[in-house]
């Protein structure tokens, strides 16, 4: 994320009005309700997590055990356990 030089995109009036409640600091202006995107909307993170998760279920499926799952997978147990406990719910 860049960002913009405040006075190339905003009236003066603007400008001196922030610099009341912070002068010269960065400062971040979220997006409108209306423009916000879901997380992972434009990549494909969320297939590939949701892929790696259903293959944890499977080798969990299949006798792996849980310290066995976390090492394979590059994650702790406890997040292991979280994985197979949601996908046991969604079946």
């Amino acid at each position: 994320m860049g960002y913009f030089r405040a006075e190339e995109i905003l009236p003066s009036n603007i400008i001196k009005l922030i610099q009341n409640y912070i002068d010269g600091e960065n400062i971040y202006i979220p997006r409108k309700e209306s423009n916000k995107k879901e997380w992972g909307s434009q990549t494909l993170i969320r297939q590939e997590l949701s892929d790696r998760n259903s293959s944890i279920y499977c080798d969990y499926q299949k006798g792996y055990k849980v310290s066995e799952l976390a090492t394979k997978y590059f994650l702790s147990e406890k997040s292991i356990h979280r994985i197979v406990r949601e996908c046991k719910n969604n079946n």
